[in-house]
């Protein structure tokens, strides 16, 4: 864990509603909008695939030609994490310290940051994937929850209520 006056929020951020929820309710809980000397430092972590990693399910002739178009699309998607990361946190008057994008496994990638930066907390969405999702996807987040040295906060996305359900 930090030491006293570097305390770490480690958050680890994809192009998806539930890490950028994350991210939010990261803000809410360790920061303060405007305060001059936070408690708290910033990371956020974008773990960005590698093309011939994402390619594998795909591999044939003419993989090697789409591997360039690839790897612009996860450079691009890269730059618009940061570009939401930057405007959720500006919109809670927070500065991120750092704004990581690293390539490779989201669960190694996020490990070794939490270590990296002697995290006080890791924050992780959860795509709240069934038990046969997860087997096959895996879960970063509950790899994390057992093998980080930090705490972990999983962060659930409400699910929507449907207008159905208030009849009942």
């Amino acid at each position: 864990m930090a030491s006293g006056s570097e305390r770490v929020v480690v958050v680890g951020v994809d192009d998806s509603s539930h890490s950028y929820h994350a991210l939010g309710t990261a803000l809410e809980l360790f920061f303060t909008p405007f305060k001059t000397n936070p408690q708290f430092k910033l990371v956020a972590i974008h773990a960005r695939l590698t093309a011939s990693h994402r390619n594998l399910l795909f591999a044939g002739p003419g993989t090697v030609d789409i591997i360039p178009l690839v790897e612009q699309d996860l450079d691009k998607t890269a730059e618009l994490v940061k570009k939401k990361c930057t405007k959720v946190c500006s919109a809670k008057s927070v500065e991120i310290t750092s704004f990581e994008v690293i390539e490779g496994d989201p669960r190694n990638i996020m490990l070794e940051a939490a270590e990296r930066h002697n995290a006080s907390v890791l924050v992780l969405g959860s795509h709240g994937y069934g038990a046969v999702k997860r087997v096959f996807l895996g879960s970063v987040s509950d790899y994390l929850a057992h093998h980080a040295h930090c705490s972990v906060m999983i962060v659930k996305k409400p699910k929507t209520k449907h207008a159905s359900d208030d009849k009942h």
